[in-house]
């Protein structure tokens, strides 16, 4: 059982991140961070490595009166700002450490994260 590959599953509109090393006053994206809040530790910078899928919705079509009907309700979730990939600037307070297989993150409620760095995309 324990060969078996493990999964890391972010739920709800919780992102997973891997911290930036180091207590720097600019971010490796170009981020200035005021010595204050270096000082602190009041905010941390860090990669999106994984994403929840949002907070839940609530099914428009659940109080219908028509009980025969029997149908496969997907879930539906209102999107997260952040993506995978995206550089986040977050309140450090807020944040919970864990380890996965020997690997150092951070998992951030949305409503913590302050600002996001992402990579635009090229014009066509």
């Amino acid at each position: 059982m324990d060969s078996l590959p493990k999964e890391l599953i972010v739920v709800g509109d919780r992102v997973l991140i891997a911290p930036e090393d180091g207590e720097e006053q600019r971010t490796r994206v170009g981020l200035y961070l005021p010595a204050t809040a270096v000082d602190s530790l009041a905010v941390q910078t860090g990669l999106i490595v994984a994403t929840g899928p949002g907070d839940p919705l609530p099914d428009p079509t659940a109080f219908e009166n028509e009980p025969w009907k029997v149908e496969e309700r997907v879930p539906r979730h209102r999107p997260l700002q952040a993506r995978v990939g995206d550089h986040a600037t977050f309140f450090r307070k807020a944040a919970v450490e864990i380890t996965f297989e020997d690997k150092h993150y951070l998992v951030v409620p949305l409503a913590a994260i302050l600002v996001l760095v992402r990579n635009a995309r090229p014009l066509p």
